[in-house]
């Protein structure tokens, strides 16, 4: 039976394998860049690092995660020590590329290098962000939403103002579940969707 838990050291593998088989809009990515270990460092694991005690997994009979929500509760502070501590740990391994390559990995290399404070206008908003992946084992049974809301729950305890998530507008799954959850569609930069909920008054 499936069941709602921490994340907990020794799931890393496990959340990086969720991020891969859903980093495709949804979808498997894996073989799209030249190297899939991309996907977890820039969207999971620095989340799982930092605020382990944001980080929820949906688990399976076997306890092993076949979902997660992570999080951070400030994102400016958070988007610094990406920039200062996380990401120079990859520099070697993943250089920054070329000017004229548009890979979607170069995109997504080059989102990686760009992240600082004060780059995501949402959060003087909504100062929390979120991702959030299911495999198929764990959709359309509610564990979306229940994820939401615990982690929800944790930031407004914290008194955290808001959250917000952006989510790619080709990943009609993901557009669709964040209009059913209720949450406020935000100003979007083209081609993707952003999402917002405040949690205090």
């Amino acid at each position: 039976m499936l069941h709602l838990r921490s994340a907990r050291p020794g799931d890393e593998n496990a959340l990086a394998r969720i991020c891969l088989r859903t980093a495709d809009h949804g979808a498997d990515a894996t073989g799209l860049f030249a190297d899939d270990d991309i996907w977890a460092a820039v969207f999971v694991l620095p989340y799982a690092e930092r605020h382990p005690e944001l980080a929820f997994v949906v688990a399976d009979d076997a306890d092993d995660p076949v979902g997660y929500i992570v999080a951070t509760s400030d994102t400016d502070a958070f988007e610094e020590w990406f920039r200062t501590d996380w990401w120079p740990r990859f520099a070697g391994r993943w250089p920054r590329p070329a000017s004229d390559d548009d890979s979607r990995q170069a995109r997504t290399l080059r989102y990686a290098y760009s992240r600082a404070a004060g780059v995501e206008a949402l959060a003087a908003s909504h100062p929390a962000h979120l991702h959030i992946d299911l495999l198929p084992a764990a959709q359309g049974q509610g564990w979306g939403r229940r994820l939401v809301e615990r982690l929800s729950a944790e930031l407004r305890s914290a008194g955290v103002a808001g959250l917000h998530l952006v989510a790619s507008a080709d990943n009609t799954g993901a557009v669709a579940f964040y209009d059913r959850l209720g949450l406020e569609r935000l100003v979007s930069a083209p081609g993707t969707q952003a999402f917002g909920r405040r949690l205090t008054v």
